[in-house]
């Protein structure tokens, strides 16, 4: 059975354009599309008192999804799209739902924080949870499609030379190929410790470090290269802080990608800085893929 590209619904403009995104990517991937919604019911103490209440609010979630399905069948006509009603935490039943999805679409909104589906913290949960492959788009992503800048701008990778990983690397480099679009990989350096305590950076040195980190990055790249030779890249190897650099890039792009490592501490799983900073702020859509 294919995997599905999976998407979290609440009816929002963010979780339609989610939608959108997921529907336009099935078409690329040749992949269904699953609409999925939660509904936490009543605690049964309630439920008498709130009867007709609960009736309307059932109603209203499922008429969510149906809609939605609707919509994606009308305006994608070969993309299979399924439905599925959900109970329970949000958090934890977009979790599960991950599972068995090539990707977790969900929508978020404006600059500075989460919203949409991602009501609070639930999307920081879910994100920090799922080991499977997480895009957020927000609202005005769907306009960006309408009028054809999407077709043309580029995939970002945001890379840490210290810690490349083969899924990340390997999930930007088909992204950029799906869309035919150049892939820019940003790497941000900063000098050792040291400097930080009033020393300056002086230029020879600074130039040496840049230019032995730019290394680096080719070599991490050039057998991702040879796999996907028709994929065009650009490497940016530049002083200063990554999630500054990404921001930046992103205003451009089609898709920022950012990894997430697999690993718990005392108070759980955790979003590493770079990934949180360009989760709450890319103007892009943002792909976090976990990775070890």
């Amino acid at each position: 059975m294919p995997r599905t590209i999976t998407v979290g619904l609440d009816g929002s403009p963010e979780s339609r354009a989610a939608a959108e995104w997921a529907a336009r990517e099935a078409q690329r991937r040749g992949l269904p599309v699953k609409l999925v919604h939660t509904w936490e019911p009543i605690p049964e103490h309630l439920a008498e008192a709130t009867h007709r209440g609960a009736e309307t609010l059932q109603h209203w979630t499922e008429r969510i999804p149906r809609e939605a399905a609707e919509g994606l069948r009308l305006h994608h006509p070969g993309v299979e799209v399924t439905t599925e009603q959900l109970t329970g935490p949000p958090a934890e039943a977009l979790a599960r739902a991950a599972k068995d999805a090539e990707l977790l679409v969900l929508g978020s909104r404006g600059l500075g924080g989460l919203g949409g589906f991602v009501v609070g913290s639930i999307g920081l949960v879910v994100v920090a949870h799922t080991e499977r492959p997480v895009v957020l788009v927000r609202a005005g992503e769907q306009t960006a499609h309408e009028h054809g800048t999407d077709e043309t701008r580029p995939v970002v990778l945001g890379l840490d030379v210290g810690h490349p990983d083969e899924a990340l690397l390997g999930f930007a480099f088909d992204a950029a190929a799906r869309r035919n679009v150049p892939l820019h990989v940003v790497h941000g350096w900063n000098p050792p410790p040291y400097y930080a305590y009033g020393m300056a950076l002086e230029p020879a040195v600074e130039r040496e470090m840049a230019k032995g980190d730019a290394l680096m990055v080719t070599e991490v790249l050039r057998p991702w290269r040879q796999k996907f030779p028709d994929v065009e890249v650009v490497e940016q190897s530049r002083y200063g802080s990554p999630s500054t650099l990404l921001l930046n890039a992103s205003k451009d792009a089609s898709l920022v990608v950012v990894g997430r490592r697999i690993r718990s501490s005392s108070v759980g799983a955790h979003i590493g800085p770079v990934t949180h900073a360009v989760l709450h702020h890319a103007t892009a859509p943002v792909a976090v893929v976990a990775h070890d």
